[in-house]
């Protein structure tokens, strides 16, 4: 046999033998996810004057998480969300108004939403090292909301009617009970094992209702509330298959 026809022959063995690895490897691919984290939600809305929101009533939330990965760069998550909202106008002395209107509000919130994950590193297959990824989608959030208005010092706002018809207006309004939300947020993430990582996100949710914390003509009508939150949690994968370690041939 021909050296040339030799040296053919080695390469299409060294072609079939990379196909073989190559399909070897992508079988072995993790596809799933599945996550745990906690940490705070943070209501963003008339009670709190700070834009950011109102870091000074933080409530507990809880989430789980299942993701299917899809690509390198690209994943689909499902995100369940479980915690409180607390908006409290007594804790903020300035402007002086707040103390002396005193509005409240707590609420419980269940939140389900469906999230595109984007990985710009494309590093959804890697099981070592710091990844940034980012995150957005659609969602619904069951709320029970209670407010007060107890603490409300007329006296002060006697000149003011405006609050009054205000506050007669939202009184009578019934508060929703669900709402749509477009959940959007970055995130990091570390692989402690190939099958275990931590991770760390901010997710803000842009929602289409003032009355997340029940009040909107007696404060500001014309902005909506919000809310986010801050999480760390636990990502494990599974669904993973041993790869063949073949050796390397040369021609």
């Amino acid at each position: 046999m021909c050296k040339r026809c030799q040296r053919i022959i080695s390469l299409l063995i060294l072609f079939i033998i990379t196909i073989k690895v190559t399909s070897a490897q992508m079988t072995g691919i993790v596809k799933y996810e599945v996550g745990f984290s906690a940490g705070a939600f943070i209501y963003q809305g008339d009670l709190a004057p700070s834009d950011p929101g109102s870091y000074k009533t933080p409530r507990p939330v809880f989430a789980l998480s299942g993701s299917r990965l899809l690509n390198r760069a690209f994943a689909v998550r499902g995100n369940l969300a479980i915690g409180g909202l607390r908006g409290d106008e007594s804790k903020y002395s300035h402007p002086e108004y707040r103390q002396q209107r005193n509005f409240a509000s707590r609420s419980t919130v269940i939140e389900l939403s469906a999230q595109l994950v984007w990985n710009p590193l494309g590093r959804n297959y890697e099981d070592k090292g710091l990844t940034p990824y980012l995150f957005g989608g659609v969602g619904a959030a069951y709320m029970n909301t209670s407010r007060d208005w107890t603490r409300l010092n007329a006296d002060y706002f006697a000149e003011d009617p405006q609050l009054f018809t205000g506050l007669t207006a939202d009184a009578a309004r019934s508060l929703p009970k669900i709402i749509p939300v477009i959940p959007v947020g970055i995130g990091l993430r570390y692989a402690i094992t190939p099958t275990i990582s931590i991770n760390a996100e901010t997710n803000y949710r842009v929602t289409f209702t003032d009355y997340i914390d029940g009040f909107s003509y007696s404060a500001n009508p014309d902005k909506r509330d919000h809310y986010h939150s801050h999480t760390i949690g636990v990502i494990y994968r599974f669904g993973r298959k041993n790869t063949l370690d073949c050796p390397v041939v040369f021609p």
